[in-house]
């Protein structure tokens, strides 16, 4: 993904909800566990070459993190950020699995169970629960 696409993204915060200074600082925080955990499944590995040679990620860490955050804010298919960022289908589905627990650590989940169907749904969800008219559906 090019630079203008990927400053577009982080600078509408429709996509991602977090302001371009909230995703850079999320980006700092959280690449260096990324960069370990993935060297440390690669070293735990029985290899027939060293750590290192081979095929290069297509996607740097910013754009996984834009397209995990994409997807668990609006629930944007694998196929649809595979073809927003690039690649392959199966890169995205492996770079969601990756990225989520890292932000999961850092309290951004989705809460299980909950799927909005409707705009009405979603709106409500997101009302505090004394202000709403009708009752969460969890």
């Amino acid at each position: 993904m090019g630079n203008a696409s990927r400053a577009a993204i982080t600078s509408d915060r429709r996509i991602t909800g977090l302001s371009p200074d909230a995703v850079a600082e999320l980006a700092v925080r959280t690449s260096s566990l990324w960069h370990e955990r993935r060297q440390s499944r690669l070293a735990s590995k029985a290899r027939k070459r060293t750590v290192g040679p081979g095929a290069k990620h297509r996607l740097v860490f910013v754009d996984r993190l834009l397209a995990a955050l994409a997807h668990l804010r609006h629930g944007v298919t694998h196929d649809v950020l595979a073809c927003w960022f690039g690649v392959y289908r199966s890169t995205i589905t492996r770079t969601i699995g990756e990225v989520r627990p890292l932000l999961a650590e850092r309290g951004c989940t989705v809460t299980a169970g909950v799927r909005s169907r409707t705009l009405a749904e979603a709106v409500d969800y997101r009302r505090p629960r004394a202000l709403s008219a009708t009752p969460r559906v969890e």
